[in-house]
């Protein structure tokens, strides 16, 4: 027996496993060479763009964040959030409640009748020993042989009540030698070859452990419960995903103002120096303003630097979390405007949205739930054992006589029947009452939880009330600041183009403070502002409505790959059975860069179509003393 065990193991194993089947155990650690392992083809990506390679030359694609969000939605197999100037997996995917969906099948299969047949051909030959009937003195070996079949096909099925019926068929014909008595040539048996069956009905009910409907319900119960915690689970990751579109797309909006203000804080400060260098070389300034105004310019161009880096990092962000390529054949331009007016809330209104449509919550929810159909479990299996059985079943033989003639049982003619009820109880049940204090003290600790999370979400939405405020109340003064700072800018420019200034002020420092003031103030009115639509997004993420503000709802697929079509049904596979559809528009559309709703207006440009008209109305001055 072992030499053919061990010549099927070499004829069906490969040759470099036959030494480790052989061994005792696992003594070393097997690793594969990567090459080995699956190989995937690299993305045709080109490189990405920096700051010193910016790939300006690219054409424009003006996107809205309404298709932001719906190319998100639509490459969301894995949910991505935000993190950072980056986007990382969620670790969830649509696959994960159609998977988790099954387990009520697997449930409900408890049900399902279950068939068994057996089908066996077996022979039986015993030696014994006898007299010789020539000889008594002597004795002769002999043997009996039984040639059989053996049928038997059960059918039972578990009722939703706990109980059991099940239908028995047995059928076992068998021929018997040697068929005469080799002493006297008589027929040892009636009937040969004969037949045996019976056919049996039987139901066994728990009436106490393991007995009613609800308790018998408990599994599908839990199984739906976890489908519901799994789809509430996934929904979470993509209203988490959608907040994050939606701050990755402000947040470049955002970053393109500042790289927009940074690139005219170099253009003023490259107006500084020329005029400066002019001055100098007529004998107006010395050398000290022209170096001034070069560290100055080093400086702005230095930030400037920093902001199309961030400019870049934001755009990828923004691809990243829309499932797109760290670069392709366009440049994504944001064309939708950031809201500028004032929203109000109603604090009642958005507890009572938080309260009931939070996932986090809702699993919380889902948890209790689960836990207090647990106890229905534990109070049930605490409970003696008391079931009631009842069996009927019909018997028949038939065979052949000596003489050739079949002889058969008529109908019913042999029945067996039983009823009885059995009984059993641990003396003191005190596992099952330790179960069910467990139990209970579980779902004390479910409630608590699920007042701690509400606890919680009330905290986040005042956070978020108070963050939404600031967030306006500084975006305003941000406006002010701005307005004051262009026309400080203005007038500083005009005072060093002309060299007036007041006694005891360096013209030069007045203007380079003007120019870092401006260009503070348009960066921090985008910021601001970008925080207060950020804020929205994250209040709507906090209450729990951020899919339904945008029109976002879930389609359920079923399909059929173990259903009776089988094979035929190939064209309905089982990728997810909940995937996010089209969004609804929400924000307003545009055909202009986002930015341009700042209303962003160069002060040189100002500055030289001031001097443009001026220089047509007078005729030029002499700059030097």
């Amino acid at each position: 027996m072992v030499l053919a065990l061990l010549l099927a193991t070499a004829r069906f194993a490969p040759a470099q496993d036959l030494p480790r089947l052989l061994q005792p155990g696992q003594s070393t650690i097997q690793v594969r060479d990567p090459a080995q392992l699956l190989r995937l083809p690299p993305p045709d990506v080109p490189p990405p763009a920096t700051v010193t390679h910016p790939e300006v030359g690219l054409p424009e694609r003006r996107l809205t964040l309404d298709e932001a969000i719906r190319i998100a939605l639509a490459n969301s197999q894995v949910v991505r959030v935000l993190a950072g100037v980056s986007a990382v997996s969620s670790g969830r995917t649509v696959f994960d409640a159609a998977i988790v969906n099954n387990r009520v099948d697997d449930a409900l299969s408890r049900f399902d009748p279950r068939l068994q047949v057996n089908n066996g051909f077996q022979r039986t030959e015993t030696a014994g020993a006898g007299f010789d009937p020539l000889d008594p003195s002597r004795a002769l070996i002999t043997g009996n042989r039984t040639d059989g079949y053996n049928f038997q096909m059960d059918l039972s099925k578990t009722t939703p009540s706990g109980g059991t019926a099940s239908l028995g068929v047995s059928a076992t014909p068998l021929r018997r030698h040697p068929e005469r008595d080799p002493q006297t040539l008589q027929n040892i048996h009636p009937l040969n070859p004969e037949s045996r069956s019976s056919v049996d009905l039987s139901y066994t009910q728990p009436l106490w452990q393991g007995g009613g409907w609800s308790v018998n319900r408990v599994p599908i119960v839990l199984a739906r419960i976890d489908s519901e915690r799994s789809y509430f689970q996934f929904k979470d990751g993509v209203q988490e995903m959608v907040r994050g579109v939606i701050e990755a797309y402000w947040s470049l909006v955002a970053a393109r103002v500042e790289r927009w203000a940074r690139e005219r804080q170099v253009e003023q400060a490259q107006f500084v120096l020329d005029l400066s260098q002019g001055r100098f070389e007529l004998g107006i300034r010395d050398i000290g303003d022209v170096a001034q105004a070069r560290v100055s310019l080093a400086n702005f161009r230095s930030a400037l630097l920093t902001a199309q880096n961030a400019t870049l990092e934001r755009e990828a962000a923004l691809r990243n979390i829309l499932g797109l390529p760290p670069m392709d054949r366009d440049r994504v331009v944001p064309v939708t405007p950031l809201a500028g007016q004032r929203t109000e809330f109603q604090w009642k209104t958005l507890l009572g949205l938080a309260e009931e449509q939070r996932p986090d919550l809702i699993e919380l929810k889902l948890v209790l739930e689960a836990d207090q159909q647990q106890l229905l479990q534990v109070r049930n299996a605490m409970s003696p054992q008391l079931d009631a059985v009842a069996l009927y079943r019909w018997n028949g033989l038939e065979g052949e006589m000596p003489n050739g003639d079949r002889l058969r049982s008529r109908s019913g003619q042999f029945t067996d029947w039983a009823l009885g009820v059995n009984f059993s109880v641990p003396i003191g049940l005190r596992q099952g009452r330790a179960a069910l204090r467990s139990q209970e003290l579980v779902i004390a600790r479910d409630r608590a939880n699920l007042q701690q999370g509400l606890h919680a979400v009330t905290h986040e939405l005042a956070q978020c009330l108070r963050s939404l405020d600031r967030a306006w109340e500084q975006y305003q003064l941000a406006q002010e600041t701005r307005e004051a700072a262009w026309s400080n800018l203005n007038l500083q420019l005009e005072n060093f183009r002309v060299g007036r200034s007041r006694a005891g002020e360096t013209p030069f420092v007045n203007v380079r403070l003007a120019i870092t003031d401006w260009g503070n103030a348009i960066s921090s009115e985008a910021q601001y502002l970008t925080l207060y639509n950020i804020e929205l997004a994250n209040l709507d993420r906090q209450t729990g409505t951020i899919l339904e503000t945008h029109g976002i709802r879930f389609y359920e697929e079923r399909f059929c790959t173990l259903g009776p079509l089988g094979e035929l049904g190939r064209g309905r596979l089982f990728p997810a059975s909940l995937e996010p559809i089209e969004n609804v528009p929400r924000y307003p559309s545009s055909d202009r860069p986002a930015e341009e709703s700042f209303h962003l207006e160069n002060p040189v440009e100002s500055l030289n179509s001031t001097r443009t008209s001026s220089a047509k109305d007078s005729p030029p001055r002499d700059l030097r003393p």
